[in-house]
This record gives structure tokens, C-alpha cells and sequence, in this order.
């Protein structure tokens, strides 16, 4: 007797898939276990933020020297960058330099809309350190969007 193996007919899965369409973050969605378009990890997104925000401090330490905005200058230098660079771009300077984008959940520009309530909720630093199963903060949910690898 053949088995599926035998013939070629067998189902492959991706690494790591136990047979549920939940094994790995962002099969629900639709995405790829690893490579181009796969939902990006936390290490990487943390080194993302990490760059974004040492750039804010920079920017915000000639603002606060130059147009006195105050203690909330590089908060709002996040903000801004983030919505004009997501809206525009796709991506901030942190997520060129590792490799990531914001896309929505179907793989599409995010637009202005989902780029200010996205950039909003990560000013307010709660809503990015609440993760789903598929790496989305809070943030990413509410916006309808994810952050994927390029």
C-alpha cells in the first residue's frame, strides 16, 4: 500500500508546524514562517526603537537648545517621525537599518489614518509591550497593521 509519502501527495508544512494553523506567529494572518513579508521578532524590533529614539534625542537636544519645546521634545519628535515616515515610507530610519516595514494585515501601505493612531499608541509605550500571539502589540492591532521583515 502507498502512503502519501510514496506518491508525493503529502501536505508540506512550514518548519516547526504541528498541523494547526496557529504553529508559528503570523500563520493566522497569512504570512510566511521566516524570510520576506514573515512578522518580524522582538530583539529586531527592539534594536528598531533603539535607533529611532537615540535619533529623537538628537533632534530633540538641538530643539530644546534652539526652540525651547521642553522636556516633551523627543516624545514628540517619536511622534512626528513616526507618522510622516510610516505614512510616506512605509518604515522609520530604525526599521530601514533592520530590515522591517509596517504593512496592514493584507500587505498594503498603511496610509495617514493608520499611521497617527499607530504612532499615538507607541507614544504611550503601554500598548507596544502587549503582544498577541502573532507579535502585535496592541498598538498594531488597533491600527491594522504589523510589522514585517523586508
Amino acid at each position: 500500500m502507498e502512503t502519501p509519502r510514496d506518491t508525493g501527495s503529502e501536505v508540506e508544512q512550514p518548519p516547526g508546524a504541528s498541523g494547526t494553523a496557529e504553529a508559528y506567529p503570523g500563520a493566522r494572518l497569512g504570512r510566511p514562517v521566516d524570510g520576506p513579508r514573515s512578522l518580524a521578532g522582538l530583539g529586531r524590533r527592539l534594536v528598531a526603537i533603539a535607533v529611532d529614539w537615540v535619533l529623537c534625542l538628537l533632534v530633540a537636544g538641538w530643539l530644546l537648545r534652539y526652540a525651547g519645546l521642553g522636556q516633551f521634545a523627543p516624545l514628540l519628535v517619536l511622534f512626528v517621525e513616526n507618522v510622516l515616515l510610516v505614512w510616506t515610507t512605509g518604515a522609520t530610519v530604525g526599521h530601514r537599518l533592520l530590515g522591517m516595514r509596517i504593512e496592514t494585515v493584507p500587505g498594503t501601505a498603511p496610509g495617514l489614518r493608520r499611521a497617527l493612531l499607530r504612532s499615538l499608541l507607541l507614544c504611550l509605550a503601554v500598548p507596544p509591550l502587549v503582544w498577541d500571539a502573532d507579535r502585535r502589540g496592541l498598538h498594531d492591532r488597533a491600527a491594522g497593521t504589523l510589522v514585517a521583515r523586508t
